[in-house]
């Protein structure tokens, strides 16, 4: 399988967001990654699910939205009435994980959990075979623009052992600093996913930057 391109439009321009959602329409990417943040779980804020219900309608690609908050399974109704075809929630946040997921699964989506930096992926080894993609944080969440954390690498290779190990068929999905410079190196690791926000949004030709990202 040739790997997914998901731009992040924490990244893009909020006061053209429909302008901005269309142009990834006619892009090569393949989701689109909705970054969504409480201020609590992560320093930042972000947009909630008002946002999303104005971009699902809007949206030709699949819509990816990766919840950094606390009590996420508090949320999951609403965030699939909004429009999200894939939900995922942070092994950090979610106290009852197995339920959440059921709970995510129960409703149509697909189910992801994501884990942070300094979480071994062997943390995953019991929920794996119940996910659909994996998203492993290659920055400190919170913030767009940050440097990928090298280390991310070796963890790819690792949760792709434990993937193999438990017959599991989840996604690996990579966020945060991913660009043109290290797209390649990510996927040949293997990544099946790539999100990228500030590369896509910031490039002089957000398009092209995505057909860059999509045949390294």
């Amino acid at each position: 399988m040739k790997h997914l391109v998901a731009p992040s439009i924490l990244s893009a321009n909020f006061a053209w967001l429909g302008r901005d959602i269309e142009m990834l329409n006619e892009s090569e990417a393949d989701w689109v990654h909705v970054d969504v943040m409480d201020g609590r779980f992560v320093p930042n804020i972000s947009f909630g699910i008002s946002v999303l219900k104005d971009i699902a309608p809007l949206s030709t690609k699949f819509l990816d939205v990766h919840l950094m908050i606390v009590e996420p399974e508090k949320y999951i109704q609403d965030f699939y009435q909004a429009g999200a075809q894939q939900l995922t929630i942070h092994i950090e946040a979610c106290l009852h994980l197995h339920s959440a997921i059921q709970q995510i699964k129960a409703t149509g989506m697909k189910a992801g959990v994501a884990i942070n930096p300094h979480t071994p992926v062997s943390a995953l080894e019991e929920i794996l075979p119940e996910l659909d993609v994996v998203c492993l944080m290659s920055v400190n969440p919170g913030f767009g623009g940050q440097k990928f954390i090298q280390a991310t690498l070796q963890k790819i290779g690792k949760l792709k052992k434990l993937i193999a190990e438990t017959g599991s068929h989840a996604l690996i999905e990579i966020d945060g600093g991913v660009d043109a410079n290290n797209a390649a190196i990510i996927v040949g690791a293997g990544a099946d996913v790539i999100v990228a926000g500030s590369a896509v949004f910031k490039a002089p030709n957000p398009k092209a930057m995505i057909s860059q990202l999509k045949n390294v």
